[in-house]
């Protein structure tokens, strides 16, 4: 999809509520199906033509990130325990693309995993972990880990914890701010934002910690970025040196302030942005959210804003911004060599789907691509793989068979894309 032709997409969410994934069904056959080729083969997912993909796992747990070795093994952090285990080792042990699962260790449940410098560093809701490996990238002792951070913040709401590890020996953890938009009464009609928010002194942001230092508190970390509600895609880009991530936007514009939106710009605002962060950075939340339609920061209603108003310049831009509601869950720089040249360094993003884009449809459900020049995104994305629902309309959350979350590059070359929902992994490889 480019990014030229979404003020016609609102246009056309406005004229037309039936839609495919979201879409208006003119728009997706126009930018979606002429590149997208469908059939069972393919696990059920469409995908450009050249590419082909296969269920690698199947009904393994409500599978989060993922992480693939050097010699094929793949790690998975599951969002609930299974028989009191959060993270599954999965092999291919036929050598046809399909993996089983060889065993499950650590007690915690949670999201992020990540392999760095002989490490394998895990997540739970309040903590960070890591196992050490072996020269084969196994762990050595599972009921072992080293716990790295300690105490932090869950309140139960954007609760956790993504990570990722730079080069210099640093590993940077989200902490989602706790509330929607820190109003005087949280998700509540017509009620005010607090000024300051407090909840940006704890929480709202990326915090940098030591990667080889164990038993750190929360106190030790240091405020990387600010002003992020809750990012749960995350990626440390090798070519720029930088880290790059997804926010997942506000809720209610329209529930909450209805004299300033209609449900369909509740539906499809504020943006779901990239940012790429250095130290300091600071998004705007809650002060602000983008409009990727007028290409602008918008001051919150809560703070005075009425849908027009633009926020203040002190806040940083995103480098790419995305309709509202799709939840992008993953981020994966592409760095391999199995794909065609366009796709190199490019970011793959998976969208775990909405639940508040009513009255359209539920959209997201996908992953998108999204090429780079020179370290920066060229303002151009398409939708990469799709078909993930199962369903050409999805009406509500549950109505999606599968939810695209974490992604992975194998030492192939192939992508790897997790779900949440049914557990399974999908494999995906291109051929000339």
């Amino acid at each position: 999809m480019n990014k030229k032709l979404l003020p016609v997409l609102w246009l056309s969410i406005i004229a037309f509520a039936g839609s495919a994934n979201g879409f208006p069904v003119e728009i997706a056959k126009k930018n979606m199906a002429k590149d997208l080729i469908g059939d069972t083969t393919n696990a059920g997912l469409k995908l450009p033509q050249g590419f082909t993909a296969i269920k690698a796992a199947d009904h393994i747990g409500q599978v989060r990130h993922i992480v693939v070795t050097p010699q094929g093994t793949l790690y998975a952090k599951s969002f609930r325990t299974v028989n009191g285990k959060g993270i599954f080792v999965l092999k291919d042990l036929k050598g046809n693309g399909t993996y089983e699962v060889v065993s499950t260790f650590d007690k915690f449940a949670g999201t992020g995993i990540a392999i760095k410098k002989g490490y394998l560093y895990a997540s739970s809701d309040e903590e960070v972990f890591r196992y050490k490996l072996d020269a084969k990238n196994e762990v050595i002792n599972t009921d072992a880990p080293e716990k790295i951070i300690t105490g932090l913040i869950n309140r139960h709401q954007h609760e956790t914890k993504s990570i990722a590890l730079d080069n210099e020996g640093n590993i940077y953890v989200n902490i989602g701010g706790y509330a929607n938009a820190c109003q005087e009464s949280d998700r509540q009609k017509g009620s005010k934002g607090i000024m300051p928010c407090p909840i940006l002194d704890s929480s709202g942001g990326i915090w940098v910690f030591k990667a080889n230092k164990l038993n750190q508190t929360y106190g030790d970390g240091t405020r990387y970025a600010t002003g992020l509600r809750n990012v749960v895609g995350l990626d440390w880009n090798q070519q720029t040196n930088s880290l790059f991530v997804m926010q997942h936007g506000r809720d209610q514009l329209y529930g909450n302030w209805p004299e300033y939106f209609d449900s369909k710009a509740g539906a499809e605002l504020p943006s779901e942005c990239m940012y790429e962060l250095h130290k300091g950075s600071n998004c705007g939340w809650p002060y602000i959210y983008y409009n990727h339609l007028l290409h602008k920061k918008i001051l919150a209603p809560e703070y005075g804003g009425d849908g027009k108003k633009e926020g203040s310049s002190e806040y940083q831009d995103p480098v790419l911004a995305f309709p509202g509601h799709l939840a992008p869950n993953g981020l994966l720089f592409y760095t391999g060599n199995q794909f065609p040249e366009k796709y190199k360094n490019g970011a793959f993003i998976a969208f775990h789907g909405s639940w508040n884009r009513s009255p359209l449809p539920q959209a997201g459900y996908f992953v998108v691509f999204a090429p780079f020049k020179n370290g920066k995104p060229t303002g151009e994305w398409e939708v990469f793989a799709d078909g993930f629902s199962g369903k050409e309309v999805v009406t509500s959350t549950r109505g999606a068979e599968h939810r695209p979350c974490g992604l992975a590059q194998g030492p192939d070359g192939s992508l790897y894309v997790s779900d949440d929902s049914k557990g399974t992994i999908y494999k995906i490889n291109y051929k000339k």
